[in-house]
């Protein structure tokens, strides 16, 4: 039996979780909950990349969006802005859960739409760093 293999991917600004706007985004780094992911789940061999460019994510999609089980997707602000992105999604045959740590439809305007969610398999958000375990379990529990 092979084992699965998920990506985690964060985009712009999620290397300061834990220092940047914790009252949002929580005190916990990602790199504390990568760890703690890891250990919750033995069986699934995680890889996880953080980039500021966009065109560095659109790469690692490229790169990995063939060959792996499923893609866990925080775009950060390139959730609503990037046509770039969501064509990579469609580009690739992993499938791709979009997860955001806040609950955008409680923010500002603007973070309401996401070009990104008509490429994913679904949608998550509003748990904290919650919101990566359930993308996780969705995986889990939806193998095809």
């Amino acid at each position: 039996m092979t084992r699965m293999k998920l990506q985690i991917i964060n985009g712009p600004n999620l290397n300061l979780l834990g220092v940047r706007e914790p009252s949002i985004y929580g005190k916990c780094s990602f790199d504390s909950y990568y760890q703690s992911i890891q250990s919750a789940y033995p069986s699934i061999d995680f890889d996880y990349f953080q980039s500021n460019s966009e065109g560095a994510l659109i790469d690692k999609l490229h790169e990995v969006g063939f060959q792996v089980d499923g893609i866990v997707l925080n775009a950060g602000a390139y959730t609503h802005t990037s046509v770039a992105l969501y064509d990579a999604i469609k580009a690739i045959s992993s499938p791709v859960i979009e997860v955001h740590l806040s609950n955008v439809h409680q923010r500002e305007a603007f973070r309401h739409v996401s070009l990104l969610s008509a490429a994913c398999r679904g949608v998550i958000a509003g748990f904290g760093m919650d919101s990566y375990r359930l993308a996780v379990e969705a995986f889990v529990s939806n193998k095809e």
